[in-house]
This record gives structure tokens, C-alpha cells and sequence, in this order.
């Protein structure tokens, strides 16, 4: 059974262009990520400002960025965190260090995936995991949100001042 709901807060740093769609999960089905596959989406954000700062630019170049804050409700999370949590689902620490772009590139289905599938299937809506990028961060990967069943996900913008649309882009 999934671990019991969760609400977070959590901070999504994310190309400008994207302004008008925070929660979005599009780039991620595009490309694919770590916690999934080409095709379906997913909303990668942290648990921690810094963090979503140091996972958006990936110890490269500072590029522009939105960053916004995420209130997310009513989640089943599987903190990959927790050594018992990630032993109750036969997990090892070995998953963090996955290397699913290579896995992907080279046609194979990457551990992350796989796991994600078996999560899923027990009712499961995202991980949390840590960070790479910040010692100590952690992130969440959520597979699905704002659907009939599935948590709430908002963004926090009390004076509207991101775009509604693309339109201001143009």
C-alpha cells in the first residue's frame, strides 16, 4: 500500500519561454527523464529553492530561469529518500546513480523507469529523490496531477503575473 498522502511545497525552476505553463510536463514526455520515459509527462521540481537552482542549470552555465513555488496535495509519494521506504520496495541506493540517459540513448530501458512502472501500478504518483546536484536537496518526479483521482498540483501566484499564455513570447 502507498505510503499515506503527502502535501509539499516545492519550487520548479524552468526555461522563460515556458512562463505561461508551470506545470506543464511536456518538456519532460518530449525528451524523457530520469523518472520517465519519452512520451509521458512528468513535472520534475524540488524540495528546496537552492535545489530546483542547482538541478535547472546542471553545474553548467547560469541560464535565465522562472522559478516558481508549487503547492502539491494529496500526493503518494515514495520517498527513495528513506533507506526503509526504498527496502520495502527492493530498491537499493544503487538507483540514484542510474544512468538512464546513457540507458536511453543506447535503446535500453533505464532501472528508473522500470521502477516507475512498479510504483504506478501500486498507486503511486511520483518519487521523491535526492538531489545530484545539491548534497542534501532532494526533488520530486510527479507522474500525475490535476486529473479526476489524482493529487492537486497549483502554482503560487497571488498577483498573476506570469502569462496565461504564449502569446507574450511571441
Amino acid at each position: 500500500m502507498p505510503e499515506a498522502l503527502r502535501t509539499e511545497i516545492l519550487w520548479r525552476a524552468y526555461v522563460p519561454r515556458w512562463a505561461h505553463a508551470p506545470l506543464s510536463g511536456a518538456g519532460a514526455a518530449r525528451f524523457g527523464g530520469r523518472w520517465n520515459p519519452v512520451g509521458a509527462q512528468a513535472v520534475y521540481a524540488a524540495r528546496e529553492l537552492s535545489t530546483a537552482w542547482a538541478e535547472y542549470n546542471q553545474g553548467f552555465v547560469q541560464h535565465p530561469a522562472i522559478i516558481a513555488q508549487l503547492t502539491l496535495s494529496d500526493a503518494r509519494l515514495a520517498d527513495l529518500t528513506d533507506e526503509a521506504v526504498m527496502q520495502r520496495h527492493g530498491v537499493s541506493s544503487a538507483i540514484h546513480e542510474c544512468e538512464w540517459r546513457a540507458e536511453m540513448d543506447a535503446g535500453r530501458v533505464p532501472e528508473t523507469h522500470r521502477l516507475r512502472e512498479r510504483l504506478m501500478k501500486q498507486g503511486f504518483h511520483g518519487v521523491i529523490y535526492p538531489s545530484f546536484m545539491s548534497p542534501g536537496g532532494s526533488c520530486v518526479a510527479l507522474w500525475q496531477w490535476n486529473g479526476e483521482g489524482t493529487p492537486g498540483l497549483l502554482v503560487t501566484d497571488p498577483e498573476h503575473r506570469l502569462p496565461r499564455d504564449a502569446a507574450s513570447w511571441l
